[in-house]
């Protein structure tokens, strides 16, 4: 699981290839521990003194201004591994129906073989065609 996570975060903003559900999924999982953590601390720094709180507030907010572009990027690259270009994101906006629709997509498998964004990274496949040029 951390792997997947330094791995996203190695790729900062890469928008172009795939990612694996387990990619996606794996950061992700670990992004919301990251996060739940932070806000528990935060609330026990606010118990504690106010000062923590406020240092713990201001890198919660860090942490969520820095994992934003990465959180994307991945995404798109999810999207990608589907078929579908990283503008599907925004079908998220359509109340109720978007976000529910939006998590079936980043559930769904790999599109089998290569495909306009790359090679499959399920199978691991070679790309001769790139690795030629």
């Amino acid at each position: 699981m951390i792997d997947y996570y330094k791995s996203v975060l190695k790729n900062y903003a890469n928008f172009d290839g795939r990612a694996r559900r387990s990619e996606y999924w794996y950061y992700t999982l670990m992004n919301v521990i990251i996060v739940i953590a932070l806000e528990i601390l935060l609330g026990v720094g606010a118990m504690v003194s106010s000062v923590l709180a406020i240092i713990v507030g201001l890198l919660l907010v860090v942490y969520a201004i820095g994992t934003l572009v990465p959180s994307i990027a991945v995404m798109v690259r999810r999207l990608h591994d589907i078929g579908k270009s990283g503008w599907w994101y925004f079908i998220a906006l359509i109340p109720l129906a978007g976000p529910i629709w939006l998590i079936v997509l980043l559930a769904t498998d790999s599109q089998e073989g290569t495909n306009e964004y790359g090679v499959n990274p399920k199978t691991g496949e070679v790309d001769l065609i790139n690795t030629i040029k």
